[in-house]
């Protein structure tokens, strides 16, 4: 993962491409985290 450069004005080409990854991420963030707390649930 490398640092993107700063964009002063919103990238509209970028746009539809950008949401589908930043909801992607947020689906497999939130999936570990289940994960995470249901195995934590499930040992205990």
């Amino acid at each position: 993962m490398h640092p993107e450069p700063e964009h002063k004005e919103p990238n509209v080409s970028d746009s539809p491409k950008f949401g589908r990854l930043l909801i992607i991420l947020v689906a497999a963030v939130l999936l570990i985290a289940l994960i995470t707390v249901a195995s934590e649930a499930y040992y205990s």
